[in-house]
């Protein structure tokens, strides 16, 4: 059996007036995150950590944002492309763990809802998705409020 490591990482700046999406849900905020897509970034960091995972690039490579069929695009959509896209290549999926750094909402209370969305979207059992989340004790633009940042590591495993 073949093992592979991914990992990921991704920043959005966070504005008021904008839909706040996070691991496929709407999280009820003042403020959203800006992105060309949904900016959902959880699910940006776990396509991320699972292309590289199998040396396929980058969302960035398969899902530019310049360009306009991505615009505003349900970033739900682009996962399911990358599990094809993994599948595709005879990759499974063993387990995902990822963090997500944001000062305010708290969501600790969403998170089964994400686990739940992100499960259904890939296909796979809850329990290969970890969730977690922390603030940066009001430092640098996560404590300020300005953005929110996110990281997976992922272990995708080939027969």
């Amino acid at each position: 059996m073949k093992i592979r490591t991914g990992f990921g990482y991704d920043v959005h700046q966070l504005v008021a007036g904008k839909d706040f999406w996070l691991g496929g849900i709407k999280i009820e905020h003042t403020k959203g995150a800006v992105g060309h897509s949904d900016a959902d970034v959880l699910i940006h960091v776990i396509c991320d950590a699972l292309l590289g995972a199998a040396n396929l690039r980058d969302i960035g490579f398969h899902f530019s944002d310049k360009d306009p069929k991505y615009k505003g695009i349900d970033s739900k959509i682009l996962l399911r492309e990358v599990m094809e896209l993994l599948r595709g290549k005879g990759w499974a999926i063993g387990n995902i763990d990822s963090t997500i750094c944001l000062q305010l909402p708290r969501v600790n209370p969403y998170i089964p809802g994400m686990k739940k969305c992100l499960a259904e979207v890939m296909a796979i059992d809850e329990e290969e998705i970890s969730i977690k989340a922390t603030t940066t004790e009001k430092l640098g633009f996560v404590g300020k409020e300005e953005g929110v940042a996110a990281f997976a590591s992922v272990l995708i495993t080939k027969e």
